[in-house]
């Protein structure tokens, strides 16, 4: 076995993941599956408001989400949470695949979307995937998204006469957004670079803190918005 190998499971075991489902069977089930690879399942929720109090709580780097839940809506639970705490990530995992429920939890903060029938090995990988920031969808909900960031990139934005000047990127920042705005994965991005993968990760979070951003999907319409993805 490798040492990146070793160093992979030892980062999956510190992964802390809330899973937040109104059905006890299904959230039990994949509370059980997550712990059983290795991820710290540190708390679980039936309903929106528990979601939030629980996650407050227990600070998970992981939460996995339905978005129909009672008392308060998936949508709320992550946009809430997220405001809270820039640094969680949100995979939803939902039986729907509609279009304006994939697009309004992207919206609200959710950093993949996944459809229930994904497998076990799918959802674990998705879940450790999102942890590092990696955008995880559903075969064909990707293109789905970034369809929607290049149409609102192409409205005209309001004008503000008083805006701020842009912050100044490095050379090496605007390069990993570039490809961030083409749909590479970190990983991706370190192998084209030739630089390692927390490296790729720490000029994307200078990069969100510069230009006060909160998470990579806010960072792809920012990067679509200038015509980064195009170049």
């Amino acid at each position: 076995m490798s040492e990146q190998q070793v160093t992979g499971e030892q980062s999956a075991q510190q992964i802390k993941v809330m899973v937040v489902d109104d059905h006890p069977m299904w959230r039990d089930a994949v509370a059980r599956d997550l712990a059983e690879s290795g991820l710290d399942v540190v708390a679980t929720a039936g309903d929106g408001e528990q979601a939030v109090r629980r996650a407050k709580a227990v600070a998970p780097d992981v939460l996995v989400l339905d978005l129909n839940l009672p008392l308060k809506p998936g949508v709320q639970v992550c946009k809430e949470l997220v405001g809270a705490n820039p640094k969680l990530r949100v995979l939803v995992l939902s039986a729907s695949g509609e279009h304006a429920d994939v697009l309004e939890a992207v919206k609200s903060g959710a950093t993949g979307y996944l459809l229930k029938s994904a497998s076990t090995e799918e959802l674990i990988d998705a879940v450790r995937r999102t942890a590092v920031g990696d955008p995880v969808f559903t075969p064909g909900l990707a293109g789905l998204v970034l369809g929607e960031y290049r149409r609102l990139a192409s409205e005209p934005a309001p004008s503000a006469p008083d805006e701020p000047k842009a912050p100044q990127l490095t050379d090496r920042e605007t390069e990993v957004l570039r490809l961030v705005a083409k749909g590479l994965s970190y990983k991706q991005i370190a192998e084209r670079l030739v630089i390692s993968h927390r490296t790729v990760q720490n000029h994307v979070q200078n990069t969100l803190g510069k230009l006060q951003l909160h998470n990579r999907v806010e960072l792809v319409r920012y990067a679509i918005e200038r015509g980064l993805d195009d170049e």
